[in-house]
């Protein structure tokens, strides 16, 4: 029998930790940093002059690189080059002790500290304290605060003496991502770098090189959606581009990027614009529930709706459009773009973003878009404002929503196109009814609204010149004077019965020649005219006497009644059905007020 000796297998050896995109590329030298070249060069001349600060802030939304510049600049200031004998440099050379020990975050000299969980003054003051030796092993002691705006107000104050006057040996760098919270005594003594958002095409260009750099497949669609959702911030899209490489395997598809953001599918969003500009609310409702039923949350399609508008006002500006946007979906865009008017397209972009804010704070939020489409479809029925005036003006009623495409139902088309005239005006802006916004019929005389005259002018009898042109003028000499018990009067209680430059005639029900304010008016007339005014009161002539109230009562009515019957505003109720009569505006000279009004009777 033979025997066979087994050798044991080799212990495998440690393997590597995983280290997620956004650790395993941070940017190790300022030349990897992507979309801040103006601090970059800033930092640059800075350092070649010797002009170097001693405190600088970093400013911006996550993922930036406030941080990673931070520490670039604490290697670039502690950098003794390869041989040992070189200064602080723009570019550090990252093999030397201190280059390699900031790098894996263990360097003496280099103290970075969370300001969100170290807010206090003690934690200030240990700040303060190690300040005052030198530096162990580097040039520079630096430290670095983190979201520095999370310091309480005593802790900036009991830093800001060292702040503005720190040792040689020390250089201080904050980073923040609220501005606003930081105190102005701590901006005035730091100099202060605002990091831009990345750009999109500098997004997919870096994204598409890390992907090449991992053995992962992709599609460059795939790529454009993640720097997208990315909205400027390195580290959200390096986070977004691990999870898909997690989702696809190592072979990421649009449509897989598309399903793990739950973004709606832009030709089925274009399909959805499509339906609510013809008016099929059917075919929009129905694009909806399936988009919902594919995961897609309703106020998602809100805000694809909402980029599509925005994409079509862009491509009518001549303004760049969207990268991510496929060939087909630049084309359909394009077509909208010369079809659909300014002002249409600015309507449904503040009623999208109207029902995104009801979406997102609503119950229920699939019926709530539902409702949101419904009122966007009535709102494409609508004609544009600009050229209605222009319809008002030609007196036809014929306004298109848009210059050409996309057309509007048939039966929308014969409602909205069909001339308003005698023959075929009917409902609210024929029956005269005055309840609510309808319409009344033509009134020949507006004078039968009125109960007596407002004046009665001598005929054939000119005017005395001494006496006062119009009942007006009287009110306008009692306001003058300033009598309110007598205005009250007039306007309440007594009222005018007739006028004539040298005899007014006044009556009421609720007045009588032996109250005192009757008294006044007959002194006050007598003042400025003499004996050639008869002021007379008739008792027996109540029922015609017309009180100050009562006169603006009727010039109120007889306004209304001018507007309800003008041939514009019948045909803009016809355009407009729903709408109704809530104020308006006569551009007459004679009827500015209701005083000017009496004065001109």
């Amino acid at each position: 029998m033979s025997e066979f000796a087994l050798e044991p297998t080799p212990p495998a050896g440690p393997k590597a930790e995983y280290r997620v995109l956004a650790r395993k590329y941070r940017p190790t030298k300022f030349a990897d940093l992507i979309g801040q070249d103006a601090m970059v060069r800033t930092l640059g001349n800075a350092i070649a002059k010797d002009r170097i600060a001693h405190a600088f802030l970093m400013t911006g939304v996550r993922g930036v690189g406030k941080t990673s510049t931070a520490r670039l600049i604490a290697k670039a200031l502690n950098c003794v080059g390869p041989d040992g004998t070189g200064g602080p440099t723009i570019d550090p050379c990252g093999v030397c002790e201190p280059c390699k020990a900031i790098t894996d975050g263990r360097f003496i000299d280099v103290v970075e500290m969370d300001a969100a969980s170290h807010t206090g003054v003690d934690d200030m003051r240990d700040v303060i304290d190690s300040v005052r030796y030198a530096a162990v092993s580097g040039r520079y002691k630096i430290h670095i605060i983190d979201e520095v705006h999370m310091l309480s107000k005593s802790a900036f104050n009991a830093l800001l003496k060292t702040l503005e006057e720190p040792p040689d040996h020390v250089k201080f760098i904050f980073a923040t991502t609220e501005l606003n919270k930081v105190p102005v005594t701590v901006l005035s003594r730091t100099q202060r770098f605002d990091l831009k958002r990345i750009p999109s095409d500098l997004l997919v260009e870096h994204f598409a090189s890390i992907a090449e750099k991992e053995n992962v497949a992709i599609e460059a669609d795939a790529i454009r959606l993640i720097a997208a959702a990315a909205e400027g911030s390195v580290r959200d899209g390096l986070s977004l581009l691990d999870q898909a490489i997690a989702h696809g395997a190592g072979e990421i598809s649009a449509e897989a990027v598309r399903a793990m953001l739950g973004l709606s599918d832009r030709g089925r969003t274009r399909a959805l614009l499509a339906a609510v500009l013809t008016g099929d609310a059917q075919a929009a409702l129905k694009e909806l529930n399936e988009q919902y039923v594919l995961g897609v949350a309703p106020d998602m399609a809100i805000e694809a709706l909402l980029e599509t508008v925005h994409a079509i006002t862009r491509v009518q500006v001549g303004a760049e459009v969207d990268l991510v946007m496929s060939a087909e979906g630049h084309k359909q865009i394009g077509e909208w773009a010369e079809a659909m008017s300014a002002a249409t397209l600015h309507r449904f972009w503040q009623l999208l973003l109207k029902g995104l804010e009801e979406v997102k704070r609503g119950t229920m939020a699939l019926q709530t878009a539902e409702m949101v489409l419904l009122r966007l479809i009535h709102a494409a029925g609508m004609p544009d404002p600009g050229a209605l005036l222009q319809a008002l003006e030609s007196k036809s009623v014929d306004v298109p929503l848009v210059r050409s495409e996309p057309p509007l139902p048939q039966s929308r088309q014969e409602s909205r196109t069909e001339p308003v005239t005698g023959e075929n005006r009917s409902g609210p802006v024929a029956d005269g009814n005055m309840h609510s916004r309808d319409v009344p019929p033509p009134i020949d005389n507006v004078s039968t609204l009125q109960r007596a005259p407002l004046t009665k002018e001598a005929p054939g009898a000119p005017p005395a010149q001494a006496g006062p042109s119009s009942f007006g003028e009287v009110m306008a000499h009692v306001e003058e004077q300033v009598e309110p018990e007598l205005l009250i009067w007039l306007d309440q209680r007594a009222g005018l019965v007739s006028f004539a430059p040298d005899r007014i005639v006044l009556s009421g029900r609720r007045a009588s020649d032996r109250d005192p304010e009757f008294a006044t008016l007959k002194r006050l007339m007598a003042d400025k005219y003499g004996n050639a005014v008869d002021l007379q009161f008739d008792a027996s002539a109540a029922d015609r006497a017309r009180t100050g109230q009562q006169m603006e009562e009727d010039q109120a009515r007889e306004r209304e009644t001018r507007v309800r019957t003008d041939p514009n505003f019948i045909r803009a109720l016809a355009a407009f059905p729903d709408a109704e009569l809530i104020d308006y505006d006569i551009d007459d000279t004679a009827a500015v007020t209701a005083r000017e009004q009496r004065t001109a009777r």
